[in-house]
């Protein structure tokens, strides 16, 4: 990959980590507050009185608010700018963990992870668009999955931290406690964050109400490079995202035998194995570009193989040592998913970055909502058999696979006639 700056490339540097440090917190805290519920399930089973299928709606509509705030959150961003859609991000997930620590009813927390989940969409959009605004754009691959891997951050302290305060301390003193992340990144914020060097401007683009909506979509759809993007992320991430989110432990314990602890210890490991796997990724495709396509079938088909190995190993349980490379390889899920923002970064100009990273963003979650929803269907119509349950996981491979080979050519040429547009600009520009 060539390394040839581009015009009005933002220099990067000290000054651009220590900003891009500032929003990439407030995504740390926010995947702390998401994440939170996966340590607090049967708390709040007890806490609120609810059966499996009302626990599992928390999670489904925490993603089904957060995949449908992409696009405006992406609009939002291309329109307002980094700065002011972060800080009501904050306000809105600050403000719904709060709730989440005095509701006293079911409907009440269900709310409360509504308002989380809206705040909580605004911010990874955010911290991409910061990433492009102060750094050169070959770093573009590596600063995502930085952002990636401080998120996977997030994760383990809420595994791992949050846990314990959460049986130590009690439930409202726990998540009222945590709340308080939110407002010391709101300060760092509104103190210090700035939404591009100076000289680095973007220029005014005009916004017409609706008009401006559509047009910013219908481009950002046009671009083959977009669509691209949204079916990678859609095919890698959902696997270890329904894992994490709701499904893995009861597979674990119900399906495998294992005790609680040692299924939480292998859901730890596919955070671990998520934030090594993020810097190799980062790395590789930063030096190669080439290598993204590659990179993303390669884990859709290890995920697959890992997967179908432990569904239909022979006998009751699968041994542990597959369940522990099942892990590890379920960590690269994460990482993958991210390469998706790197067909769509190439393929919009500045002002579209927002609505495009949006449209890319909805795909993994939109898949894991569904993945969600079937798994839970197929466990209840099938008296919790869930090697059939989780064989759903191939059907939505196989769609994303499909679409991923029938747009990547076409990607791939508009993405080299952008190339070469933007090295003869470069050879125009004066010195």
């Amino acid at each position: 990959m060539s390394h040839t700056r581009l015009p009005g490339d933002p220099p990067g540097g000290r000054r651009a980590m220590a900003v891009w440090g500032i929003g990439v917190s407030v995504y740390f805290v926010a995947v702390i507050f998401r994440t939170s519920l996966g340590v607090a399930g049967l708390d709040a089973a007890d806490r609120f009185h609810v059966n499996a299928s009302a626990l599992s709606t928390f999670s489904i509509l925490q993603l089904l608010v957060y995949a449908g705030m992409q696009i405006p959150v992406g609009l939002l961003v291309d329109r307002l700018g980094t700065k002011k859609v972060l800080t009501l991000g904050v306000v809105l997930f600050t403000a719904g963990q709060l709730g989440f620590a005095f509701s006293p009813s079911y409907g009440t927390a269900l709310a409360s992870r509504a308002l989380l989940g809206c705040g909580d969409a605004m911010t990874f959009i955010s911290v991409l668009r910061l990433g492009t605004r102060w750094f050169p754009a070959r770093r573009g691959p590596l600063v995502a999955q930085l952002a990636g891997l401080v998120g996977m951050a997030g994760n383990l302290v809420s595994t791992l931290v949050l846990a314990r305060l959460l049986h130590g301390i009690g439930w409202t003193p726990a998540f009222a406690g945590s709340s308080l992340a939110g407002v010391v990144v709101l300060v760092l914020l509104l103190l210090f964050l700035k939404d591009h060097p100076e000289g680095h401007e973007p220029e005014p683009f005009p916004h017409q109400g609706a008009a401006y909506v559509r047009r910013q979509i219908a481009a950002s759809w046009r671009e083959p490079g977009t669509r691209l993007g949204l079916w990678v992320h859609f095919t890698t991430q959902f696997p270890a995202m329904v894992f994490l989110l709701l499904w893995g432990l009861p597979f674990l314990v119900e399906a495998q035998g294992l005790s609680r602890a040692v299924a939480g210890e292998l859901l730890t490991l596919v955070v671990l194995s998520n934030m090594a796997v993020g810097l190799v990724y980062g790395q590789v495709v930063a030096r190669h570009h080439g290598a993204r396509l590659p990179l993303a079938l390669g884990t859709v088909a290890a995920t697959a193989l890992l997967w179908a190995a432990t569904l239909a190993y022979p006998g009751d349980r699968a041994p542990m040592w597959l369940l522990i490379v099942l892990c590890v390889v379920l960590g690269s899920c994460g990482p993958a998913s991210m390469l998706g923002f790197d067909f769509a970064r190439p393929a919009n100009p500045p002002e579209r970055q927002g609505t495009a990273s949006g449209i890319t963003n909805m795909g993994g979650f939109v898949a894991s909502m569904t993945t969600l929803f079937a798994v839970g269907v197929l466990l209840d119509a099938t008296d919790d058999n869930y090697t059939v349950a989780f064989s759903s996981v191939f059907v939505l491979q196989a769609l994303g696979v499909s679409q991923i080979l029938r747009l990547r050519r076409r990607a791939a040429r508009r993405e080299r006639e952008r190339l070469v547009a933007s090295r003869v600009e470069t050879v125009h520009v004066p010195a």
